[in-house]
């Protein structure tokens, strides 16, 4: 009698409910409790119940065994799955999400929370992400925490897909948010090795199929004839028409003293570049007294100009920020005349436009744990991080000044030069996902605007 002793899965097809992975260690107890007895028949086995609790509602789902005859059918899915990595390795695992075949740059997220975030943020387009903590869909999906309209990655790949959906904001599960936005996903993989094979070979292409059928060698030519450099993905995120953003950060989830001190001051026009903006930066920009428009990535500067900001606002994007040399001109062409902020991809364009070079990471920083410095203080920031790319400090003119360093590589995490009134931060300060040490970024930035305030109203008035 096979007892199950290998099951890596209760298959959902076997149980009414949803939550059939929960049942996987009563299986494994049971069944290797009594293939040692070996005091019970297969039968008697057959005849073992898991009692599984869904909100009110419960399910009684028979665990059973396959018999020697093969009469009695496993109770976990076969993998339906694949991942195919350009290297030629192949990870068998389940899916879930959608069906079919997708394929892009694979690179790994170390972040504990967040997925939701993660899911929905613009700077992930053309990627896959492999989530290093195992657990991944314990608390669902929810409006409240998208980071945009619509998922941007194109497909997931976890450890361990939880089977229960636990949090009293979430509105669907993580299954069935990634159907609704077409996007594939794969548990059951050893996450651990796919990342310890980026990390030492850096990001590679892969292809996420539930085509079993599909030959290995034709998939992994596929990923080597594909490439994600020079791809202009900020044109498929950002947005077609200006608009205004109002919404703050909701006074529940608001975290920061000096944004509450600065309730009731006049209001900084702010114009935003969205080359894939989070809705968490547009929140944090607001709360700080901000009154901003967002435009298009290719919106001219000169438009911008005549709108008369107190500051242009560079957000963060996907993709390789030398394959939009329109940005990087429309960045060039602002500098000087406002005050200007730069978010990751905004820190990328604006270390191009002061006349630097950006070079591709060996497999990228994504994830909430990323240690930086400040250099001036020497205060250490733990930061929320998403990209590929980096700024050549040894490229930058004298008058730019590297502000920030990141303590896992020495790269180039921060700039700021005095003279053209612009900042820019690699990471993502507003920390969705993340820590709040770096909202201290919006901060610098608000002092910026402040001081071109008062040199304006000094000058009209001498």
């Amino acid at each position: 009698m096979n007892a199950l002793l290998h099951a890596p899965r209760l298959n959902p097809a076997s149980c009414p409910s949803p939550q059939y992975a929960c049942l996987q260690r009563f299986a494994l107890s049971q069944a290797a409790h009594l293939s040692s007895s070996r005091q019970q028949s297969e039968a008697q086995l057959r005849q073992k119940f898991c009692l599984v609790s869904t909100g009110r509602r419960q399910h009684i789902c028979t665990v059973s065994a396959q018999s020697s005859n093969g009469a009695v059918a496993r109770p976990w899915g076969e993998k339906n799955a694949r991942l195919v990595l350009e290297d030629g390795s192949v990870w068998e695992g389940r899916a879930f999400g959608a069906e079919g075949t997708a394929l892009a740059e694979t690179v790994f997220n170390t972040s504990l929370t967040g997925y939701q975030e993660i899911l929905t943020d613009p700077s992930y387009k053309g990627q896959y992400v492999v989530f290093t903590h195992p657990h991944i869909g314990n608390v669902g999906i929810n409006i409240g925490d998208m980071e945009s309209e619509k998922c941007h990655l194109s497909g997931i790949i976890v450890r361990d897909l939880s089977c229960i959906v636990s949090n009293y904001r979430s509105t669907k599960s993580l299954d069935q948010y990634l159907k609704e936005q077409n996007v594939l996903g794969i548990a059951d993989v050893d996450t651990r090795e796919i990342t310890r094979r980026l990390r030492d070979t850096g990001a590679l292409n892969g292809i996420i199929t539930t085509d079993m059928s599909a030959p290995v060698e034709e998939l992994v030519e596929k990923t080597k004839s594909w490439s994600i450099l020079g791809k202009d993905l900020i044109s498929e995120v950002t947005c077609k028409e200006p608009y205004e953003w109002k919404d703050p950060t909701e006074d529940e989830w608001e975290f920061s003293p000096s944004v509450m001190s600065g309730n009731g001051a006049e209001p900084f026009k702010i114009v935003a570049y969205d080359f894939g903006i989070k809705h968490n930066i547009l929140r944090r920009l607001a709360s700080f007294g901000c009154k901003i428009t967002v435009v298009p990535a290719d919106y001219p500067a000169s438009k911008v100009l005549d709108m008369n900001p107190d500051g242009v606002f560079l957000s963060n994007g996907p993709g390789d920020p030398s394959a939009v040399p329109y940005a990087v001109e429309n960045v060039r062409a602002v500098l000087g005349k406002k005050p200007v902020f730069g978010i990751c991809m905004g820190h990328q364009l604006l270390g191009q436009a002061f006349g630097g070079a950006t070079f591709k990471l060996k497999f990228g920083h994504h994830g909430g744990n990323h240690p930086i410095r400040f250099e001036e203080t020497s205060r250490i920031e733990i930061s929320a991080q998403n990209h590929n790319y980096a700024v050549d400090p040894q490229s930058l003119p004298a008058d730019v000044e590297v502000t920030h360093i990141n303590l896992n590589d020495g790269t180039c995490a921060g700039l700021l030069c005095q003279p053209k009134k612009a900042m820019s931060i690699q990471y993502h300060p507003e920390a969705s996902p993340g820590p709040h040490d770096a909202d201290v970024c919006f901060e610098q930035f608000i002092e910026m605007l402040k001081a071109e305030r008062t040199a304006g109203k000094t000058a009209v008035a001498a």
